[in-house]
């Protein structure tokens, strides 16, 4: 039992490595599975979904990362960044949910290890996108 439980905290802290790199791309990616499966439910199709959820996460990521490069007001920077760093959290939320669900018993435990890795997630992406560092090529 001890072993898992270190286990769980060793893979709970890979995954939030892997999360902070990737909290740039939460937003696009849930903007196009978002939009995948209302192109899938309104009878698209498969490939027909898929074209078009990854041209809408392109187009969101796009649109987002240009005007967080162009605007120059602290203020909506900061909104911007804020509009990026929700989807990471949610995402930080369920990644530790999924990882622990199994190995803690105590749901109130879980909760607090969720909304924890949550809030770690969400202020890391927060603070990588106001210091300017996961911002794309140019």
């Amino acid at each position: 039992m001890v072993a898992v439980m270190f286990m769980s905290v060793a893979l709970v802290a890979l995954l939030c490595v892997l999360a902070y790199n990737l909290a740039v791309y939460a937003l696009p990616f849930f903007v196009g599975l978002a939009v995948a499966q209302f192109a899938y439910g309104t009878g698209a199709g498969l490939i027909g979904a898929g074209l078009v959820g990854l041209f809408s996460g392109g187009a969101a990521f796009g649109i987002l990362a240009g005007l967080f490069e162009t605007i120059r007001s602290p203020v909506i920077r900061l909104i911007l960044a804020l509009i990026f760093a929700a989807p990471a959290a949610v995402a930080g939320y369920a990644m530790v949910y999924g990882v622990t669900k199994e190995a803690v018993p105590s749901d109130i435990w879980r909760q607090i290890f969720c909304i924890t890795g949550s809030g770690f997630v969400g202020f890391s992406a927060l603070a990588r996108l106001v210091n300017g560092v996961g911002q794309p090529a140019k």
